[in-house]
């Protein structure tokens, strides 16, 4: 490495970017007056060298001579007024926002806050004391080229799309055949036998939760606990060596990029889920590791009336300023980076209403999003939100822009409550299972804008919807007092795991329904790993702590529940199978005239549904048939029986045959009898033909 001070750099590119010359460098911050490179050798020595600018707000250095694997960080000057929410202290070192590997493990001391905590004058002070020996650091790694996952991409159009979501390290740590040595991590995922179970089910889509390298809060740490979920990032270009088998920098990164190859080559998709709404540095309390001390105000949204403290529209103590044009271009070198030289297919944001505030609150046309949607690399690649965030106005579900995918929540609570007999009505149920075009049909949004889930990471397993009816949280050490306190959920007259055969088997049916409902729906099925399996978290519904059994997914299920996975396994291939399943326009109403397939509704009775037979509450059952087209006969049959008891339908003039009983999904296959009726067993989904459908994949 030459020990020249260094030259002017190339500001254009944020982070470190080796070529034959050396590395540059460059970092974005508005307010800082000078910022310093600091480069350590093997024995941990630091030699300070000025960046030169700003440049529009960069600093700017090539290093001649520099390599990969240098080690790294930035020390910020300017001034320390937290009453207006500058937080300079060269004394900390800080980690390059584009990081693409960091070493070291974080501790929680003292030393790595910007102020003295407990200092009688608060925050007000700068700590002086030097975190450099004990600070993270970046690593600097030369670029691996374009990943071999961007040549095999399975590119799945939408209509098609079946997620299914997934922690990597909880999804392999007891799957059936792979190797102890790989479990937990992304080569366990691409291993044969998890690859198998995936293609089995029929799934095109993994929807990852974090991959990358993250913080356990202070708390957990206190408790002996972790941040097993990964929602607390620190380096958002970083592949977490906690998810790897190989943790050298450069084989963490080799390893996920031949995970998502694997995958591509199986015909699956990667989706991740990144967080762009906040940071491990948590409220203006926190730590000052990488974006607070390079400038606090331009990377995070402050109270305006008080610009010490930090909006929280998170939950998480601080909130990314993604409208900031800075931050922005952050977000999309991220993104860039996971799809040009990681391979992924697409992403979900986490707490996506961020993405879109601006000073006037959510704006669809946001910098962002406009910024999104003319990117040539990011406009083909699948997005998906979870259209909300904690802070005031922070619901958005329907007012995502563009080909946005979004969390519907109400889609879940409303085929819950259906299913749980707890309230949702047969209007209710038909518009969530159609698409939910209260929420989706305008500007030009299809019903696969709807991601249709009655169970997700966050919250309670499907098995345990059907088993708890309170929390079951005390493992996380906050009291019980974490996790969604009312969650759409029934047991059946017994709370937890119980002996009693009657309440087994009405779980059971109820929660194979459901799975049924959610594969059927139009729209975008989206499963959570281990549904299809009973997975149980034995009643904890916020396990992003648990890093163990009650966090990992029980496979026990593969062998005592078969009939629940063969169930999905069909059902996925009559989707496959059968466009009217997976069809990407919106049913015209009533009679309405329009060409394409058309739903009609029907009472157990026969008939069209009435205004009346929508509010009646004799019986929640109900059926649906669906047409080509208004003048062709009705091809398919949906009959949804929510009660306790069997309902007999009548059916249009058949003959009619069945092809799924979602009660018993292994018996002979119900037909329809002469009087062109049948009988949909007690909380079951049928699905009949009246024609044969084709045979396809349909098992």
């Amino acid at each position: 490495m030459n020990a020249r001070a260094l030259e002017p750099g190339r500001p254009e590119v944020l982070g470190a970017t080796p070529d034959a010359a050396g590395v540059n460098f460059a970092v974005f911050s508005q307010r800082a007056s000078a910022i310093e490179l600091c480069v350590f050798d093997d024995a941990g020595a630091e030699r300070r060298l000025p960046l030169h600018g700003p440049d529009d707000g960069v600093f700017h250095g090539l290093l001649r001579g520099a390599r990969a694997g240098l080690r790294y960080g930035f020390r910020a000057h300017g001034e320390w007024r937290s009453e207006s929410g500058r937080r300079f202290n060269p004394n900390k070192l800080l980690l390059d926002p584009c990081a693409r590997a960091i070493e070291g493990r974080f501790a929680w001391q003292d030393e790595h806050y910007g102020h003295t905590p407990g200092h009688p004058e608060g925050d007000r002070i700068p700590d002086p004391r030097d975190n450099a020996a004990t600070a993270l650091k970046a690593i600097v790694l030369d670029d691996p080229g374009v990943a071999p996952g961007c040549a095999n991409r399975p590119r799945h159009r939408l209509r098609d799309v079946v997620l299914y979501e997934l922690h990597v390290r909880g999804f392999t740590m007891q799957l059936p055949g792979i190797p102890d040595a790989l479990r937990g991590t992304f080569a366990g995922l691409a291993h044969p036998a998890a690859i198998a179970h995936l293609k089995h089910l029929g799934v095109t889509t993994l929807s990852l939760l974090p991959v990358t390298r993250s913080l356990d809060e202070r708390h957990l740490v206190e408790r002996g606990l972790t941040n097993y979920w990964g929602y607390n990032p620190i380096g958002l270009f970083c592949p977490d060596p906690r998810l790897a088998a190989d943790k050298t920098p450069d084989g963490v990164v080799a390893e996920f990029r031949a995970m998502v190859h694997a995958l591509h080559e199986a015909g699956i998709e990667v989706v991740l889920d990144l967080v762009f709404n906040h940071t491990a540095e948590g409220d203006e309390r926190g730590p000052l590791l990488c974006f607070r001390g390079l400038d606090n105000a331009s990377w995070y949204s402050l109270v305006r009336d008080d610009r010490s403290r930090c909006e929280n529209h998170s939950g998480c103590g601080n909130t990314l300023r993604v409208v900031h044009p800075r931050v922005t271009q952050f977000v999309l070198d991220a993104l860039r980076f996971w799809v040009s030289r990681m391979g992924v297919d697409g992403f979900r944001y986490d707490l996506a209403s961020v993405l879109g505030r601006t000073r006037a609150g959510f704006d669809p046309s946001a910098p962002f999003f406009v910024a999104l949607r003319q990117d040539p690399l990011l406009a083909d690649v699948h997005h998906i939100a979870e259209p909300w965030d904690a802070g005031h106005g922070g619901y958005q579900l329907g007012r995502f822009p563009g080909r946005f995918l979004e969390w519907n929540d109400r889609y879940r609570d409303a085929v819950r409550g259906y299913w749980l007999g707890l309230g949702t009505g047969r209007g209710d149920f038909a518009r969530r299972i159609t698409g939910s075009s209260d929420l989706f049909h305008h500007g030009h949004r299809r019903p696969t804008a709807s991601v249709n889930y009655v169970a997700a990471h966050d919250g309670r397993t499907l098995a345990d919807v059907v088993a708890y009816t309170q929390r079951r949280n005390e493992a996380n050490g906050e009291g019980n007092r974490d996790g969604h306190a009312h969650e759409v959920c029934a047991n059946f007259g017994v709370e937890g795991p119980t002996d009693d055969v009657g309440v087994a088997e009405d779980r059971r049916r109820a929660r194979r329904a459901m799975l049924a409902t959610v594969l059927l729906s139009q729209g975008t099925p989206m499963l959570c790993a281990g549904d299809e399996a009973g997975n149980s978290q034995q009643g904890n519904n916020n396990a992003y702590c648990q890093d163990n059994p009650t966090g990992w997914v029980d496979w026990q299920g593969l062998r005592d529940d078969a009939d629940t996975v063969e169930l999905v396994v069909r059902l996925l291939g009559l989707r496959r199978a059968e466009p009217l399943l997976r069809h990407d326009g919106w049913f015209p109403p009533g009679e309405a005239p329009a060409e394409g397939p058309r739903v009609r509704w029907h009472a157990p009775e026969g008939h069209v549904m009435q205004v009346a037979d929508w509010h009646a509450r004799d019986t929640g059952a109900l059926a649906c048939t669906l047409q080509d087209d208004a003048d062709a006969p009705p091809r398919l049959a949906l009959l949804f029986n929510p009660d306790p008891r069997p309902v007999r339908f009548v059916l249009p003039e058949g003959p009619w045959t069945g092809l799924v009983d979602s009660s018993a999904p292994t018996a002979r296959r119900p037909v329809a009898g002469p009087d062109h009726c049948t009988v949909a067993p007690a909380r079951s989904v049928l699905v009949l033909a009246r024609h044969h459908v084709p045979a396809g994949d349909v098992p």
